[in-house]
């Protein structure tokens, strides 16, 4: 596995880059914009392709890397349906699986630092967000953050995993890079309380500055979705109700861009082609699938997923390629849902 993990020096965050091969598929978490640059010229270096693009929770303390590098990558952009950020392109539930080329992350919804905190499993690490810090656990003063959830989020979930398991947070502030879950529960000195009344007391106490960046960053972290917005003013979109009237149509090929465990959470749009949203770009060009469709067959192509924004990065792709008669669906599934759109599972 190719795993790197990177410092923000100005917030103190770390970012993890990861991937099984050279040459493959490739996530991201936590990522800060203003290493964006540098995030792009590694991917570049060890060549990888990044596929998606991770935030642990709803950031105070930076700006996120998020929309930068789908802009740049066209990468997927996930958070868990908690968040509050107006567009993500992918949501996930606890218990759902991140997975690209080789790698698979369990998402674990461990409120507390925020009502939005999730964790990320593999066999051998956790990546924790700021809910277990080395020697340390997130602040519960902000963000509608929880002590006693937290304290279940430590207990209840991530101290039971097995002592070896190693822990990359979202920050440190000391040096330290990793840690491991039996490490933490013997030396975690926030670990060391007797009950969740005294977790409470011991974190409604520590009187701590909000963060610098907190009044600017999250505003910002919540507005992602610029690709959305383009798609819209250049008039790419189909509502749901525009949508319903062409299904079904022999000059429409509708797109569905979802991975297979939203498929079948959310259902189909029936008559549709399934094209993960990873596999688009190289299908719209000239010998792809979506190309000939549209120009051999001159369908015109409509795509859809969740939320809209994977289906208007997709347009733009499509629109770069020369594929004019390309729309998506505004809004995506749960908008089709909201229209009593037709479905199949």
């Amino acid at each position: 596995m190719i795993f790197r993990q990177l410092f923000d020096s100005t917030s103190s965050t770390y970012t993890y880059l990861m991937a099984s091969r050279h040459g493959g598929e490739a996530l991201i978490i936590d990522p800060v914009l203003e290493r964006v640059d540098r995030y792009v010229q590694l991917l570049r270096e060890l060549d990888l392709r990044l596929v998606k693009a991770i935030d642990t929770h709803l950031h105070a303390d930076h700006i996120t890397g998020l929309e930068a590098l789908s802009e740049r990558t066209r990468c997927m952009t996930v958070m868990g349906e908690q968040s509050k950020a107006e567009v993500v392109s992918m949501r996930v539930s606890d218990g759902d699986r991140v997975e690209i080329e080789g790698l698979s992350l369990e998402a674990v919804y461990t409120p507390g630092h925020t009502d939005d905190s999730y964790s990320f499993i593999m066999p051998d690490r956790v990546f924790t967000g700021d809910t277990l810090l080395i020697r340390g656990t997130g602040r519960t003063d902000f963000q509608n953050g929880d002590p006693r959830a937290q304290y279940e989020s430590l207990f209840g979930r991530l101290l039971k995993l097995p002592d070896e398991t190693l822990v990359y947070p979202a920050h440190d502030y000391k040096g330290d890079t990793v840690s491991t879950i039996g490490e933490e529960k013997a030396f975690n000195p926030r670990l060391q309380v007797k009950s969740v009344e005294e977790y409470v007391d011991l974190m409604n106490h520590l009187n701590l500055p909000n963060p610098k960046m907190m009044d600017v960053a999250v505003p910002a972290n919540m507005r992602i979705g610029m690709a959305r917005d383009i798609a819209i003013k250049r008039g790419w979109t189909l509502t749901p109700e525009e949508a319903k009237a062409v299904v079904g149509a022999p000059g429409v090929a509708l797109i569905d861009l979802r991975e297979d465990q939203e498929r079948r959470k959310d259902g189909i749009i029936p008559g549709s082609l399934h094209v993960p949203y990873p596999d688009v770009e190289q299908s719209l060009k000239a010998d792809g699938l979506l190309h000939t469709l549209a120009k051999t067959a001159g369908k015109q192509l409509v795509f859809y997923c969740t939320f809209g924004q994977r289906s208007a990065m997709a347009v733009q792709a499509a629109q770069v390629e020369g594929l004019e008669n390309t729309r998506h669906i505004q809004g995506g599934i749960r908008a089709w849902q909201h229209a009593n759109g037709p479905l199949v599972r």
